[in-house]
């Protein structure tokens, strides 16, 4: 079972201790999310009654590869993955050149993962088209792999078109890439071109077991099974070594963990800001994977 911290909604300043501390503790990723900026959106969040954001305007939002780059510098074994990228908020050379530079000086310990996006202010703003978002991402997902894998590479294809180039540096294996997302649309990308997927935070069990028949039926279309891909599902549950051995029987690889959401008193009183969530990630470890 691989454990990813969910490192969503801290500050910037945070990153560099907390991946040090995830590298010597045994997690396997350090999982971080992507918006451009904060604004009075003109789109509605689709996951809250309000249609609100969960994040306010002080909320950090480093850019996502120029963190991986420095968290990977300070690191010599954790892994690193997007939760998730908007890549079709930019252009195909844009991801292409900061994914394979981030997995080039990582040394191959990258993961993309990618999602159509929900917020159009944001690809208004970068002036890409919010109406094809889905299928410039099924078209750019193919033509990323082949841009990593290095040598002269042409694409003809209806949203990207490219003569013969080369990039360089590329990755000396190939990087995985994550669909995230719990929508038919999502598991279906990820069920065609996905070699992992990265689900919603659920809360009942029951949800969760609705997510994997459904993405077991869209595997079963491209004739491939949860064997095939690894299955990445936050659990809002009280954590422990017999929920996690529970789904992963089930075809569950790893689940992502925030700690540092559920301190226990005696922490509170003992430790605060960054600090209070590397004592919460050592009970994790403690009590968590190192009894899995």
């Amino acid at each position: 079972m691989e454990f990813w911290l969910g490192a969503s909604f801290v500050d910037a300043d945070e990153y560099l201790p907390l991946a040090t501390a995830a590298d010597r503790l045994g997690y396997h990723t350090v999982a971080i999310s992507d918006h451009l900026f904060h604004a009075d959106y003109e789109a509605s969040y689709p996951y809250s009654e309000t249609g609100a954001p969960p994040y306010a305007e002080g909320t950090h939002w480093p850019d996502a590869w120029v963190a991986i780059g420095a968290m990977a510098a300070a690191t010599t074994r954790v892994r690193f993955a997007t939760n998730v990228y908007v890549a079709p908020a930019r252009d195909l050379f844009t991801v292409a050149k900061a994914v394979s530079t981030a997995a080039v000086l990582s040394g191959n310990r990258v993961v993309l993962g990618v999602g159509a996006g929900w917020c159009e202010d944001e690809f208004r703003q970068t002036g890409q088209d919010f109406r094809t978002r889905g299928r410039r991402l099924d078209e750019m997902v193919p033509a990323l792999r082949a841009l990593w894998k290095g040598g002269q590479v042409e694409h003809h294809g209806r949203f990207f078109d490219h003569g013969p180039l080369s990039i360089a540096p590329v990755p000396s294996e190939p990087v995985p890439v994550f669909v995230g997302g719990d929508s038919d649309v999502a598991l279906r990308r990820a069920a065609r071109i996905g070699d992992g997927w990265i689900g919603n935070r659920v809360y009942k069990e029951d949800d969760l077991a609705d997510l994997l028949d459904r993405l077991s039926g869209h595997l079963a279309a491209h004739g491939r099974t949860l064997d095939d891909l690894q299955v990445i599902a936050p659990i809002a549950k009280r954590p422990s070594a017999d929920l996690y051995r529970k789904w992963h029987d089930r075809g569950v690889t790893g689940t992502l963990a925030a700690p540092w959401w559920m301190p226990t008193d005696e922490e509170k009183a003992r430790h605060t800001g960054v600090d209070l969530k590397i004592a919460t990630m050592e009970r994790f470890a403690e009590e968590v994977i190192g009894k899995m």
